[in-house]
């Protein structure tokens, strides 16, 4: 299966990605079988989902939410000239950081002024399209592949640096220790020009054993 830089994935060639993956891969017709088709998880491309990334860096996701919440509430229209007007102080009384609402402003400021236009990354290649995210400040490496990943729906986006995928590799393949963003980039080689429905699945069986330790934990607790 090939994809184009004008297709995504749907939920269709999604499931059939993951079903041809699971064809010449054992640990991802392992996730397959007892798991069933990986999740789309998708993201509506735009500059809001860019606000939620860096909001939801280094903080949980309901946090990170919480916040965007907030924002979504309080700023009309949500657009990017909306961000300019208000500047860094009107967000940090919403409660934003200040780092945060330096790279929000940025991002908006951008976009404003032309330097970048998000549309504009449909017809770009996976590196282009990275380079041209990576130029603003506060979206790095991971967040940027995020985007490309979940809100693009690219179909080879392999998000290295993500700890949830490292973790995974490290049980399914039963590695010693974690594997470092360079290991985790070699291991996800085979898995080309599909590392993104890869990825999926990998976040798909990280996911499914958290819930099942949470239930486990609950089970023992309920019995103290």
């Amino acid at each position: 299966m090939s994809f184009t830089r004008s297709q995504v994935l749907s939920t269709a060639s999604l499931a059939t990605a993951a079903r041809e993956l699971a064809g010449r891969d054992q640990t991802l017709a392992a996730i397959l079988t007892t798991h069933g088709n990986p999740p789309l998880w998708r993201r509506t491309a735009g500059f809001p989902t860019l606000v939620h990334i860096i909001l939801e860096q280094q903080v949980s996701l309901r946090s990170g939410k919480a916040m965007f919440d907030r924002l979504n509430a309080s700023i009309e229209p949500f657009e990017p000239a909306s961000f300019v007007e208000r500047g860094e102080t009107y967000l940090r009384s919403l409660g934003v950081t200040r780092q945060k609402a330096a790279y929000l402003i940025h991002l908006a400021s951008l976009i404003v002024e032309g330097e970048l236009n998000l549309t504009r990354l449909g017809r770009m290649s996976d590196q282009e399209a990275r380079t041209a995210l990576m130029q603003v400040k506060g979206i790095g490496l991971w967040s940027a592949d995020v985007y490309l990943l979940m809100a693009m729906r690219r179909a080879d986006i392999w998000p290295a640096g993500d700890l949830a995928l490292a973790v995974a590799a490290k049980d399914l393949l039963g590695l010693t220790n974690r594997p470092t963003p360079e290991e985790l980039e070699q291991l996800a080689e085979k898995w080309r020009p599909l590392r993104a429905v890869a990825a999926r699945m990998l976040w798909q069986y990280y996911l499914a054993k958290k819930a099942k330790q949470r239930i486990t934990v609950t089970s023992k607790s309920s019995m103290t």
